[in-house]
Order: C-alpha cells, then sequence, then structure tokens
C-alpha cells in the first residue's frame, strides 16, 4: 500500500508497528475493538462498504479486534484475506 502524507512524503507500509490496516472486500464488513483487562467486552464497533479503508491500532484499551465479512488485512508480518477460503 502506498499512501500520500502531506505534500511530497509517501509511506510504503502504514501497517507498521502497532497498526493494521483492514480493506473491505464487500459491502458490510464488520470490525469490532475488544478491550483488555479481567473481563473482554466490546467497546468499538464499525461498518464498512466495498473498498473502504479502516485503519486500528492496538492501545491500552484495545486487546483484540474481530473481524467479519471479506477483507484483507495488512500488518506488518503481512497479509491476511480473511473470509475467504484457500
Amino acid at each position: 500500500l502506498k499512501y500520500s502524507v502531506g505534500k511530497d512524503t509517501i509511506m510504503d507500509n502504514v501497517s507498521g508497528g502497532d497498526y493494521v490496516t483492514i480493506v473491505a472486500k464487500e459491502d458490510g464488513v464488520t470490525i469490532i475493538g475488544l478491550t483488555r483487562g479481567r473481563d473482554t467486552k466490546f467497546h468499538h464497533t464499525e461498518k464498512l462498504g466495498k473498498g473502504e479503508a479502516y485503519l486500528a491500532q492496538f492501545t491500552e484499551y484495545t486487546s483484540a479486534i474481530k473481524i467479519r465479512g471479506k477483507a484483507t488485512l495488512y500488518t506488518k508480518t503481512g497479509i491476511i484475506n480473511i473470509g475467504e477460503e484457500n
């Protein structure tokens, strides 16, 4: 992925560090953020349309992200196709 940042800057991989990039391959992809701590709870939900991208970060509050639907997940360690049989 290449993103233009500012006027002259290009980032070749925005999925470095604790960030992940999720790109929907169909309408209605759901992203759910789950909390840290003794009890795991939902704390945030997003719904994406086909072609939309979502940048997410693991934080002191977010320990997991659940993705429902066909999407591509870009991380610093690789690319995962979600919702597709191999």
